[in-house]
This record gives C-alpha cells, sequence and structure tokens, in this order.
C-alpha cells in the first residue's frame, strides 16, 4: 500500500480531493465511490470548495454508496441515502439521477444485495472508492471475520460499532439499526484504485494492524494489501503506531509530483 502521512484531517480532505477531481478531469463520467461518517467531510467540503471554484466540472460524475442501514424508513436523515445526498450529491451540484446506493428498505434484501452488485458491474465499476476504518479495523461494513472475498451482502453490526455510530442518532444506541447491507470486501477490492482515510489516535492501532500486520480476515482492512493501487492517507495521530512511519514519508516526498496519489 501507498501510505501518505499528512498534517492534520483538513490536509487530508484536500489531498483526496484533489485526486478526485484528477480522475474526473481526465474521465468526465467516472464512478466515485463514497463513504459516510465524520472522517470523509472534509474531502467532500474540498470537492464541494473546487466546484464552487469553477476547478473541477463534476456534472457528469457518479456517486455510488458503499453501504446502508437496513430497516429505517425511506428519508430518515441518518439513513446512509439521507447522508449521502446531504453532505455530497447537493454539494458538489449533482442530480440524484446520478446517484446509486443499496435498498435497505427492500422486503427481499438478498435480492436487493445482488441488485446492488450487479448494477455496480453494469456501470462499468467504481474508478475510485472512498474509505473509512472503524477501531476494530472494519472497512465497509465488513466487521472482523468478514470473508476477504465476500461480495454485497447483510451483515449483522457488532456492539462495538453500533456505540460508535450511536452519536449519530442522539447518543442513543437503541436507536441504532442492528443490521447493514454493506459491499463485500471482495466487491470493495474490484474498485481501480482504494483510498482509505484515517485520522485521529483512535484509529491508529486499525490502522497499524492494517498496514504493517498480516493481511487476515481479523482485520478487513489489510486486505487493502492484496489491491494493485490502495492509498492509506493519514493524519499524524493515525500514524502515531505505525514502525515505518519514516519511510513512509520519505517514500512520499521523493514521489514526482505529477503523479499525484
Amino acid at each position: 500500500m501507498e501510505v501518505v502521512i499528512v498534517p492534520d484531517a483538513r490536509a487530508g480532505g484536500e489531498l483526496i480531493a484533489e485526486a478526485m477531481a484528477s480522475l474526473v478531469c481526465r474521465k468526465p463520467g467516472a464512478l466515485l465511490g463514497v463513504a459516510t461518517g465524520s472522517t470523509p467531510l472534509p474531502v467532500y467540503e474540498a470537492l464541494s470548495a473546487k466546484v464552487r471554484s469553477g476547478a473541477v466540472d463534476m456534472s457528469r460524475a457518479r456517486i455510488y454508496q458503499l453501504d446502508e442501514y437496513v430497516g429505517l424508513p425511506a428519508g430518515h436523515p441518518e439513513s446512509y441515502r439521507s447522508t449521502v445526498l446531504r453532505e455530497v450529491v447537493e454539494p458538489l451540484g449533482l442530480t440524484e439521477d446520478s446517484f446509486f446506493g443499496p435498498d435497505g428498505t427492500a422486503e427481499d434484501v438478498q435480492a436487493a444485495c445482488e441488485a446492488y452488485d450487479r448494477a455496480l458491474a453494469e456501470a462499468g465499476g467504481v474508478d475510485l472508492q472512498l474509505l473509512g476504518i472503524g477501531t476494530d479495523g472494519h472497512i465497509g461494513f465488513n466487521e472482523p471475520c468478514s470473508s476477504l472475498a465476500s461480495r454485497t451482502r447483510i451483515k449483522t453490526l457488532t456492539e462495538q460499532t453500533r456505540v460508535d455510530n450511536a452519536r449519530f442518532f442522539d447518543n442513543d444506541i437503541e436507536q441504532v439499526p442492528h443490521h447493514v447491507i454493506t459491499q463485500g470486501i471482495g466487491t470493495i477490492l474490484e474498485a481501480r484504485h482504494l483510498v482509505l482515510l484515517a485520522t485521529g489516535e483512535a484509529k491508529a492501532d486499525a490502522v497499524a494492524h492494517s498496514v504493517e500486520g498480516p493481511v487476515s480476515a481479523f482485520v478487513p482492512a489489510s486486505a487493502l494489501q492484496l489491491h494493485p493501487h490502495a492509498t492509506v492517507v493519514v493524519d499524524e495521530a493515525a500514524a502515531s503506531k505505525l514502525k515505518l512511519a519514516e519511510y513512509f514519508r520519505a517514500t512520499y516526498a521523493a514521489k514526482p509530483a505529477w503523479q499525484g496519489l
């Protein structure tokens, strides 16, 4: 994996937004996979600023959602569809027609999972997938011990993940759904470029295990080591447990600027 250590979350957001903008300039109809939560917000803020300034035209880009809660009613403000519309699609000046995600309200959830995988394939595959990482090393909602070959499917959230996400539900864990639809690790690995952003000391152990540890289903994000083009962007706090931090700094500093991420 390419590891880039940045001073803070804002710098990480700017760097990834520049990579997305560069991709869209080369390929206007690029398919961007997005993640939710607080970590990627600096990316979306920086990218929307580029749109407002005229630095990039996102009008033909397509947005695909990584995961979705099961059982929240349509339009619920904390559904990931609502979140992506609010934080990504609308600020980038896109229409809802450019956006697709798994259907967490479907009566047949398994069929909805299969339909989502087919839709990704029919759209030509994800060009750049933005990922976050959980404190236990999960990506998407692929919790520890998820199959590294898994496809989009329904998953049961661990208690820790529900605790982590309770802040979005008035700190009331009882409001946090127990199940989600998520792209599987096998599905995620089919994207042409994977970019994982992690910030804060709470993510330091997960980052170190994912980057420097063995590839293991116990640390789902470690599967990114198998990908031919995976970039991990971390701030100083999230990088604090990396044994090879100085090597990563030197490697990125020596990389030609024109190569980008």
